[in-house]
């Protein structure tokens, strides 16, 4: 299946360079281009891409604005492919010059599905669509578990509020899968310390997306660690 993308970035070199890129793989294929949020929020509705590579600063609305306003618009329609674990609807790549900051944070919390430096090798960056449109997305692998813990770390504790609450609706092992999730395994790493098949995994993983009402593996972090499934540095 072909993975169709738009990429937002005030720059022009910077689309024209992602741009040709991606269209010279066989399976990605460019279907749009915006200089600003706002624009890439209309060529996101026109379009119906499977991947939104998005600039996080950008003049008339920014990044984390855009990302918003694009996933809040396909959210009636998401929903978890039992096969994959993955969330039908556009998926949102955060792009940044910066390694960590409050904006990765909020646009994690805003439904994206992680981030990728933009100085990032080229294969790193095919590698990253391809990933985030099968939702196996997370972050930028070089910084995945050090964003993890100070995502964690920078956070209060947690309370016991409605997000704690939630959890109560999974199995035993669906709460497991969620912890292990958080603490940033794969999912072959995920089968290999519980010692199932692959494929069971990813069907636990589709369950907790679809009982937890959540779009994909990035959001599913930061709800293990705000609802106090997970700290930094211990277990529940």
């Amino acid at each position: 299946m072909t993975i169709r993308v738009i990429i937002v970035d005030d720059q022009a070199m910077v689309r024209a360079g992602f741009a040709a890129l991606l269209s010279a793989q066989p399976d990605i294929d460019v279907v749009g281009e915006a200089p600003d949020g706002r624009q890439g929020v209309e060529v996101a509705r026109a379009t119906h891409p499977d991947v939104v590579l998005m600039d996080v600063r950008m003049p008339e609305m920014d990044g984390l604005a855009a990302a918003r306003e694009i996933l809040d618009a396909s959210s009636a329609t998401r929903r978890p492919d039992p096969s994959s674990g993955a969330v039908r609807g556009p998926k949102v790549l955060m792009l940044t010059t910066f390694d960590v900051d409050d904006y990765v944070y909020e646009a994690l919390r805003a439904g994206a599905s992680g981030f990728l430096l933009k100085d990032a090798p080229p294969a790193d960056l095919i590698a990253a669509v391809r990933v985030v449109a099968a939702g196996e997305a997370l972050l930028a692998p070089s910084v995945t578990r050090r964003l993890i813990a100070d995502f964690a770390a920078s956070r209060p504790a947690p309370r016991a509020d409605r997000a704690a609450l939630r959890l109560n609706g999974l199995t035993p092992r669906e709460t497991e899968v969620l912890e292990l999730i958080a603490r940033g395994l794969s999912n072959q790493e995920i089968a290999g310390h519980l010692v199932l098949a692959e494929q069971t995994v990813k069907t636990h993983i589709g369950r907790v997306l679809a009982k937890l009402d959540l779009r994909d593996r990035a959001q599913a972090v930061i709800f293990a660690y705000e609802s106090g499934l997970v700290t930094p540095g211990g277990r529940r």
